[in-house]
């Protein structure tokens, strides 16, 4: 069980494709093909990291007891030398940080298109383009300084470490479950996708796996801490409590619900079936033009 943790920090991310598809040509075929390479170069490079590491350990009974509780520094130490690690560490460092950007520039683009469709306070402002770049740059300025903050609160208070990170996967997983739960419900109704990608006859399957995966995960990552304090122990089912709670009074009291106007929602059958009739004029259109 929390062998299974390894996957669940390593899964995600993927929505950040999905996140600036506004701006990629062709995103119906282009995104969903962004979103499987993630997970699978995703998967294949920490695989091969893990099994480098373990193939590396000076000492693999001593980690496997728990007696050398951080044994990376050590195995690089012990593999690569001494001006090896740093430079490893350099690489590491600069991965790190083009994760960042990338993260950033989703995260902007995400809260955007909340702010765009006027679902959030402070929308307005949140909204601004630049009319020099041609970015949100106060979306920008937000994702920027909210992490700075608490990365500035982790160094404070390292022990917070592991209940941020994993409030912050969960946070994630509760948002994709809520699609995935929404998706199949509409297939329960009889909704077919009507995008030019979709897994066909295996959408239904593919629906209720990931749906049964995601809530294993929110349950492994909502697993209490091992602290005597109760506040400790379950920090992060209360911080989820506490941001769930928020956007539900934020829900029913300013109704950002109601502001999309002019956005078919609601029905994704109706919606679907739009699509599918502009597909088809756009279609016959080049075809009766021939036949003139």
């Amino acid at each position: 069980m929390a062998a299974s943790l390894s996957g669940l920090f390593l899964f995600y991310g993927f929505e950040a494709c999905g996140d600036v598809a506004e701006e990629v040509a062709d995103p119906t075929r282009r995104i969903p093909r962004a979103m499987i390479l993630t997970i699978l170069v995703g998967g294949v490079s920490g695989f091969l990291s893990y099994a480098g590491y373990v193939l590396a350990a000076p000492d693999l009974q001593a980690i496997v007891a728990g007696e050398d509780t951080d044994p990376i520094p050590s195995i690089l130490e012990s593999s690569l030398g001494t001006a090896g690690s740093q430079v490893f560490l350099v690489v590491t460092v600069v991965a790190f940080i083009s994760c960042v950007l990338s993260l950033q520039a989703a995260g902007s683009r995400l809260l955007y298109a909340f702010a765009r469709d006027r679902m959030l306070p402070a929308s307005g402002w949140l909204s601004h383009i630049s009319a020099r770049h041609a970015v949100p740059t106060n979306a920008l300025l937000v994702v920027c300084v909210v992490p700075m903050l608490i990365a500035f609160f982790v160094f404070w208070r390292p022990d917070t470490l592991a209940p941020v990170t994993a409030f912050a996967v969960l946070g994630i997983y509760v948002a994709f479950q809520a699609v995935v739960l929404a998706a199949l419900r509409q297939r329960a109704k009889g909704w077919r996708p009507a995008g030019l990608w979709n897994l066909g006859r295996w959408g239904t399957a593919v629906n209720v796996v990931a749906l049964a995966y995601g809530v294993f995960a929110i349950i492994l990552l909502l697993q209490p801490a091992d602290a005597d304090a109760f506040l400790d122990r379950w920090i992060v089912l209360i911080g989820l409590c506490v941001v769930g709670g928020t956007g539900l009074i934020y829900l029913f009291l300013a109704r950002p619900d109601r502001h999309s106007d002019g956005i078919p929602e609601r029905d994704a059958r109706a919606v679907a079936e739009q699509l599918r009739q502009i597909r088809s004029r756009a279609q016959a259109a080049p075809s009766e033009e021939t036949h003139r």
